[in-house]
């Protein structure tokens, strides 16, 4: 049975305490069994236009969205049924050699990710579409899909796949994981779990990867 894992991440890859830099990364996936919530996400954004309430909405983006949009988002979000998971990396904690590089660390993120929800979320017969929403710039990009394969032939053993690294503006489905990111960093960089608690009966992880380390490195 074909199924579709939709991944976004939160927080920034710099490390260091300055204004604006996340203290979390966290990669965030979103597992369904078909992309009907995206059609729909899809007709929400021309009903939106119709109201007046975005009226150049060209696609949806937690972070920049009004709260009349994420309150519209989230209520569409709550009536559909999928998997959540999140493993959060609390980055003053990682080991420099862990992090030499952006892409380093991107890939050991999607490592860990991809090697606890394999076991519990593929089930046997399984075929996969893992589609993560693009980061970094053009010449990188190919370079961060290339990791994304790389950690999904260690970690996904037996399951067909194909990987694709898209613009979360090209597919609905992306902007959905994007959702439930931008919900899960709220909580844990601010405390703030009002979004959070609208998108929690979906979570089946929340895997805090250095949550044992006591060090911090910066």
């Amino acid at each position: 049975m074909k199924q579709f894992l939709f991944a976004d991440e939160a927080g920034c890859l710099t490390f260091s305490r300055k204004p604006n830099v996340s203290r979390y990364f966290i990669l965030v996936t979103v597992y369904n069994k078909d992309c009907t919530i995206g059609d729909e996400l899809m007709h929400l954004r021309r009903q939106l236009v119709w109201e007046g309430v975005a009226s150049n909405q060209e696609h949806f983006h937690a972070t920049e969205d009004s709260q009349p949009v994420r309150d519209r988002v989230f209520s569409l979000i709550g009536q559909h049924k999928f998997r959540i998971d999140a493993t959060v990396l609390e980055k003053p904690k990682a080991l420099p050699r862990i992090r030499p590089d952006d892409l380093t660390f991107y890939k050991y993120a999607w490592y860990y990710h991809l090697k606890y929800i394999s076991p519990r979320a593929i089930a046997k017969g399984d075929e996969l579409l893992i589609s993560a929403a693009s980061i970094g710039t053009k010449k990188k990009r190919a370079a961060f899909l290339g990791a994304l394969q790389d950690v999904a032939v260690q970690s996904i053993n037996g399951t067909p796949y194909k990987t694709a690294f898209w613009s979360a503006s090209s597919d609905p489905c992306l902007q959905v994981a994007d959702y439930c990111a931008w919900a899960i960093q709220r909580k844990w960089e601010r405390q703030d779990e009002r979004s959070y608690s609208l998108i929690s009966d979906k979570i089946q992880s929340e895997y805090e990867l250095f949550k044992t380390g006591t060090k911090t490195y910066y």
